[in-house]
């Protein structure tokens, strides 16, 4: 098998499930915006900006990287920053051959400026699509959906919940709650998770990072989730034997069972705390045990990360080849709010031919 190259992944279509629009922003942009609203940033320069970034989520736990987020956000407060971030969001994920995300993040956190949460959406939206028509008339493809946030240490869900069916045929593919999970619970949002289900609506919950299995066990068993954002933490359940024998647990089964999708986010995962090195992370055992798994990137922004590095990672640390990899991608588009029927196009019309392509070089 040939050894796959930087320039090789880069090319392969990709699918991105787990992806914040806060955490994505260009150095560039932060500055810019920052500048135009009075926002004191901590560097002021474009690369000592990225490198502040990527130390401050480096501190090995999940409440200090979450506080990166106050200077991503806090220049994200009016209708052109976040058209800008939106558009400019899409034109990254393009250019690294994604070909399908759900870009996630929090309305009820760009209010300070008198935006109403319709209207954020709306400005988000409108830079989505955007980008898509910019990657479209350079010869590109790429489908962005949006999923809408709730803070769950905040008590707005319910409303964030309503906000993304409302939205949901014009571009909102679902709803999820983030944060920090500790002390916050998912059945601390059941109101909302049951008006999705009542609506007949998708949504994830960020699920098994920080926390352990008390928390995927809510997610799935109280909340009904239909997939879990990282998740990682299920290999709690997994018990591994010297002859690497696995035995699953009843929630680590019931998981695996149901296909529930697993939002793993390698390197994040690793600069949360989640796990204590990429050697250790449980990906590979879970994509052996044919959990599915699918490939994230986070916060791009923060891990200073892309899918063509994420996938590289994994390539280097488990010696991953194409199947492999299409494998996971066709993992992440099965598991993609968006209609069967298109999740079916892409996979045969655009994914498997991308592959075969690489496969066969």
């Amino acid at each position: 098998m040939n050894e796959l190259t930087a320039p090789q992944v880069r090319t392969a279509p990709k699918v991105l499930l787990h992806d914040h629009l806060d955490g994505g922003l260009r150095p560039a942009t932060v500055l810019d915006l920052a500048d135009q609203c009075g926002h004191t940033l901590p560097e002021d320069s474009e690369a000592g900006l990225a490198r502040w970034f990527r130390k401050s989520a480096d501190s090995g736990s999940l409440e200090r990287y979450l506080e990166t987020f106050e200077h991503t956000v806090a220049v994200m407060q009016t209708a052109e920053g976040l058209e800008r971030v939106a558009r400019e969001c899409v034109l990254d994920l393009a250019d690294d051959s994604v070909v399908y995300a759900e870009v996630r993040f929090a309305p009820e956190q760009h209010l300070e400026r008198g935006l109403t949460l319709d209207e954020v959406v709306e400005h988000v939206l409108e830079g989505f699509r955007s980008g898509e028509s910019a990657v479209a008339a350079a010869g590109g493809r790429i489908q962005v959906g949006c999923l809408l946030t709730a803070m769950r240490h905040a008590a707005r869900s319910r409303e964030i919940a309503e906000l993304a069916v409302r939205f949901r045929d014009r571009g909102v593919a679902g709803f999820d709650i983030a944060g920090a999970e500790a002390g916050y619970p998912p059945s601390r949002h059941l109101d909302a998770f049951e008006y999705m289900r009542a609506s007949n609506a998708h949504f994830t919950i960020h699920a098994g990072e920080a926390f352990g299995l008390p928390s995927i066990h809510e997610a799935v068993a109280f909340c009904g989730t239909d997939r879990l954002g990282h998740g990682v933490r299920i290999v709690d359940d997994i018990t591994v034997a010297g002859d690497g024998d696995a035995t699953l647990g009843l929630l680590a089964n019931y998981v695996r069972d149901k296909r529930i999708p697993l939002e793993l986010c390698p390197s994040s995962n690793v600069q949360t705390g989640a796990v204590a090195t990429l050697e250790d992370h449980p990906f590979d055992l879970l994509a052996r045990l044919r959990f599915r798994v699918t490939v994230n990137t986070d916060n791009r922004l923060m891990s200073d990360t892309t899918m063509t590095k994420e996938m590289l990672r994994l390539v280097e640390t488990f010696g991953y080849g194409w199947v492999d990899l299409e494998r996971f991608t066709i993992n992440a588009m099965k598991s993609a709010f968006l209609p069967f029927d298109r999740r079916l196009e892409l996979i045969d019309d655009v994914i498997k031919p991308g592959y075969a392509v690489l496969i066969g070089a």
